[in-house]
């Protein structure tokens, strides 16, 4: 769905109530405001939503490419809600999680934190970037759960870089499809062009917000930008052979 910026009131699914645990994955991998992150206040918005259906526990997970403290960041932006747990994904326990399609396009099996694995909702929040004609939207935003630490090259200091190497398309298509996340938010009140480097670019004004499925809503998004998104087109590839 998408809702005009001024209207935008998130309604929490009803499956959240009987949750125990919800996760919530902003990207923050920079102590830059919005649009280079997740908002504070669209965090509050869903997080106040999901307090007026459930006692459940609400985690925020985030990693960065160089195994920078998430602790500073979340200061820096003002991730301080009360009874929120914030976490970083380096101080996690990891686990290999297989990729559940007959043919993988990249990795047969991922690292991930354990704690995704122990909840029960999941909702990735992403603001609407594009980077040299194409689109980073809610599934993009997944790569940081993926423990730098296992995922640089050889060379590198830190970040996926191992794993662009594979083609980040196809491994955003097998962590679609491992990492099932329940639920897709595209903060889009600004589009972010970004220039070379992820935390710099130009800045317009939007005035949306994409709510829904990851798949959907990234395919949303694009569609309302007039992008073509790799990763997409193979997911919708793979959902076909697996007759979703």
């Amino acid at each position: 769905m998408i809702f005009e910026s001024e209207d935008f009131e998130f309604k929490v699914p009803s499956v959240v109530s009987r949750a125990r645990r919800v996760l919530i994955k902003p990207s923050a991998s920079y102590p830059l405001p919005y649009p280079v992150t997740t908002s504070a206040d669209m965090l509050a918005t869903i997080i106040a939503s999901i307090r007026r259906v459930s006692d459940a526990d609400i985690i925020l997970l985030e990693g960065t490419p160089g195994g920078m403290p998430t602790r500073a960041i979340y200061d820096a932006l003002g991730y301080n809600f009360p009874r929120v747990l914030t976490l970083d994904v380096k101080d996690c326990i990891f686990v290999e999680v297989d990729n559940p399609l007959p043919k993988p396009f990249a990795m047969p099996t991922f690292w991930v934190p354990n704690v995704i694995l122990s909840s029960d909702y999941l909702i990735t929040v992403a603001p609407l970037k594009t980077y040299n004609g194409t689109g980073s939207f809610t599934i993009m935003n997944l790569l940081s759960l993926l423990p730098s630490s296992k995922y640089h090259g050889e060379s590198s200091s830190g970040g996926w870089e191992s794993l662009y190497s594979l083609g980040i398309d196809k491994v955003l298509a097998d962590l679609y499809f491992t990492l099932p996340f329940d639920l897709g938010i595209v903060e889009a009140r600004q589009k972010f062009s970004v220039r070379e480097a992820p935390s710099t670019g130009e800045v317009e004004e939007y005035d949306k917000v994409f709510v829904g499925e990851p798949y959907e809503v990234d395919r949303e998004a694009a569609d309302a930008l007039g992008l073509k998104v790799g990763y997409l087109d193979l997911i919708k590839s793979a959902k076909v052979e697996l007759g979703a």
